[in-house]
């Protein structure tokens, strides 16, 4: 079923695209939250008017994700775990102890921002990249220290 968004969706495209989606998606998902209208001559008309408005969106959600992306450039979070012999964690270390980390920063990511991918199980300091926006992925450092 061909859709035309009426919002921005990670997965989809971007606000005033056409995409082609499974008709159960679209029926049950998109069009009852109003994420999208079916593309049907009438809608791609008003689509096409609503574009300039459309493009304003967009360009103002990717500078406020480059403001986004500026202000996590270069930042660092520790985060203390349990150690086995040879410097292995007892656990692991994963999105949510990032997220958890920033947070106390007082940066707020999401879940599917952060592109972690596999758990961190060794001491050491990694750089982990965080989506912000389509094509914005700064990268922050992550230290995992021996607790205690």
């Amino acid at each position: 079923m061909r859709v035309i968004l009426t919002q921005t969706i990670e997965s989809l495209g971007i606000i005033g695209s056409e995409v082609e989606v499974k008709p159960g998606y679209a029926r049950n998902f998109l069009l009852p939250q109003k994420k999208a209208v079916a593309a049907t001559p009438e809608n791609r008309r008003r689509m096409e008017q609503e574009k300039t408005k459309f493009e304003l969106q967009i360009a103002k959600e990717r500078q406020m994700a480059e403001e986004m992306a500026k202000r996590l450039e270069g930042v660092s979070c520790k985060i203390s775990a349990k150690v086995a012999e040879e410097d292995r964690l007892y656990g692991s270390v994963g999105v949510r102890e990032i997220i958890e980390a920033l947070a106390a920063q007082d940066i707020v990511v999401e879940k599917r921002m952060v592109l972690l991918t596999e758990p961190i199980k060794q001491l050491g300091a990694y750089q982990v990249p965080i989506r912000v926006y389509k094509g914005v992925e700064p990268a922050i450092t992550v230290e995992i220290l021996a607790e205690g």
